[in-house]
């Protein structure tokens, strides 16, 4: 039999391996608990991109329909019949080039939203409905062939405790017999040191009844011999037997332990992620990469097909130039803008004289009048000098003043760093009210010097004019 301490070591052995296993079957079942998170998350995650994209294709129709009433409302405008010939004939100059190109641009991105949001309702969301299906059916599947793995995880380690339990038992039975064989060896030991002492310790007899003593006990103690002799060779013979035992059973489980961290591994390592790549993950990124890519084709596309109407706004912007729309102008209105008729000489009463007459005694006069000509445009182009340089610098203030590159508005949309907000700067650059009213004010005054400045000129040459005809007459 076993001694306690060594049947007290098998139950420690037994609930250290009862132990580990509840621990790997409640992980078996947190792996299905999770995997099924992960499905849940998965399907939540697709319906929200559904939900998303279609309130987005809602939103992008609302504004495709707004851009199109604010087109409408002024190109309606251009197609009435009321100055219609006036219209086309302004159609040429740069500004009204901006504003059409303007107009157009606004129709562009009308029909662009438009098609933006038939992709996302028939092209995007029909992606993520089938993505759902797929990974729902896909995952139902692999949950049960992960529940029949574990389930043959689970039988090979029950497999492993049989083993185990057989290797325990044969190696009790092993070490019981092995008990009992030594205490028969020492039993043995025991007789003929016995036997030994007694032939010691007999007194000494007649010839004839020593004989007769020593014959009896001899075959007394052969007698004992052979008992314990036999007692020993069947418990060798045992011994032997349950010691094979004991090892083919260590082999078996040592076998078997092997085998079992084998597949303990192989499950963990292998098993389980080929799982979640080839069955629960099988597509799934590889089909949400294929709709996330349509969205950003949809969105690039758009981005693209605004920067060329843009391009097209800024070339048209690039090319206002007042003097070459005067010169059109001028050109379309010729009738209006064409100096008149110079005035021909009306002989009154036969007075075919169409010359100045030099001739005594208006000859001096007119020697006169002429120096007083001179002197006059000399004073006149003088001033005029002084002038045209005032005219020349308050030119260009108004023009510092209207070409101030203050349209940078990029600061408008730098993002922080939480992307809470955008950085608003508008309230401390060009919309801020003190800015614009001190601008203003500026350019106004500057605007009133110039004129001013212009009024002050033509006066000058009309006056000049008017005095040297009345002086003349």
């Amino acid at each position: 039999m076993t001694s306690p301490a060594k049947f007290k070591k098998d139950k420690e052995i037994i609930a250290e391996y009862d132990t580990q296993v509840k621990e790997i079957r409640a992980q078996l079942t947190e792996q299905m608990k999770c995997l099924d998170q992960q499905c849940e998350l998965r399907v939540q995650l697709l319906q929200d991109l559904q939900d998303f994209f279609r309130k987005k294709a809602e939103i992008e129709m609302d504004y495709s329909r707004n851009l199109e009433k604010l087109a409408e409302r002024f190109l309606a405008k251009t197609r009435s019949t009321k100055d219609q010939q006036f219209k086309k004939d302004q159609n040429v100059l740069s500004p009204v080039n901006c504003w059409n190109l303007l107009l157009n641009q606004v129709k562009r991105e009308s029909r662009d939203h438009t098609t933006l949001s038939d992709i996302y309702l028939n092209n995007i969301i029909p992606r993520f409905v089938q993505v759902s299906e797929d990974s729902g059916r896909l995952f139902k599947k692999s949950k049960e062939v992960g529940q029949q793995l574990q389930d043959d995880l689970m039988k090979v380690l029950n497999e492993l405790y049989s083993v185990m339990k057989t290797y325990h038992m044969y190696n009790a039975d092993s070490i019981s017999a092995q008990s009992k064989l030594k205490e028969a060896e020492k039993q043995e030991e025991k007789q003929i040191g016995k036997s030994v002492k007694q032939e010691d310790r007999q007194t000494p007899r007649s010839p004839d009844s020593t004989a007769n003593v020593r014959i009896e006990e001899k075959h007394v103690r052969r007698s004992s011999v052979k008992k314990i002799e036999k007692m020993k060779e069947k418990r060798q013979a045992k011994y032997t037997e349950n010691k094979l035992k004991a090892i083919k059973a260590r082999n078996e489980y040592l076998l078997a332990l092997e085998a079992t961290n084998a597949s303990v591994f192989k499950y963990y390592i292998h098993d389980l992620s080929d799982l979640i790549d080839q069955c629960c993950d099988l597509g799934y990124h590889a089909s949400l990469n294929r709709a996330l890519r349509t969205f950003l084709s949809a969105e690039l596309n758009l981005e693209q097909s605004k920067h060329e109407g843009l391009d097209a706004i800024e070339n048209a912007v690039e090319n206002l130039d007042a003097t070459s729309d005067k010169q059109r102008l001028m050109e379309m209105y010729n009738n209006v803008f064409c100096p008149p008729m110079k005035f021909e000489f009306q002989p009154h009463m036969g007075d075919m004289a169409s010359q100045l007459c030099a001739q005594q005694p208006v000859q001096s006069e007119l020697v006169q009048r002429c120096q007083q000509l001179q002197s006059r445009l000399s004073t006149l182009k003088i001033e005029n000098e002084e002038v045209k340089k005032t005219m020349e610098a308050t030119l260009q203030t108004i023009q510092d003043i209207v070409t101030v590159e203050d349209f940078d508005v990029s600061d408008c949309f730098q993002y922080s760093n939480s992307m809470e907000s955008v950085k608003s700067t508008v309230s401390e650059t060009f919309m801020s009210k003190p800015s614009i009213a001190k601008r203003r004010a500026n350019q106004q005054e500057t605007e009133h010097l110039f004129l001013l400045g212009n009024l002050m000129t033509l006066f000058y040459n009309f006056y000049f004019w008017e005095n040297t005809f009345h002086s003349y007459s």
